[in-house]
């Protein structure tokens, strides 16, 4: 019986030995292909992130030009409605944008725009 139990014992540890063996095999080939696919991965996530950052600066600075052209075509209105007012080119809705808000107060809004626009 002894005898059969060491003949089984060896048998055991020599398939156990096979089975990791072959487990140490393939662990190391899955950690080799993932290894290049994650590390392609991660580039290609940067690239993204780099990407998605260079769009959202891009629809920020849209929104702040679009913000800062509005400023000034309310001061551009304002010249005209000016120019229409000296008799060169008289348009009736220029003199009516002029009349809706008080001069000084507009005068002054341009007036910060221009040192704004010219600081930035």
């Amino acid at each position: 019986e002894r005898d059969a139990w060491q003949l089984e014992r060896d048998i055991v540890q020599n398939a156990l030995q096979q089975a990791e063996s072959e487990l140490a095999k393939a662990t190391l080939e899955t950690e080799n292909k993932p290894g290049a696919e994650a590390s392609s991965s991660k580039r290609l996530y940067r690239k993204y992130l780099r990407a998605e950052s260079f769009r959202k600066a891009l629809v920020y600075q849209k929104k702040y030009l679009l913000l800062l052209l509005g400023g000034f075509q309310d001061c551009e209105q304002t010249t005209l409605s000016l120019i229409a007012r000296m008799g060169f080119y008289p348009s009736p809705a220029d003199l009516q944008l002029s009349g809706s808000r008080s001069r000084p107060f507009t005068k002054f809004r341009c007036a910060v725009r221009a040192i704004v626009a010219v600081s930035r």
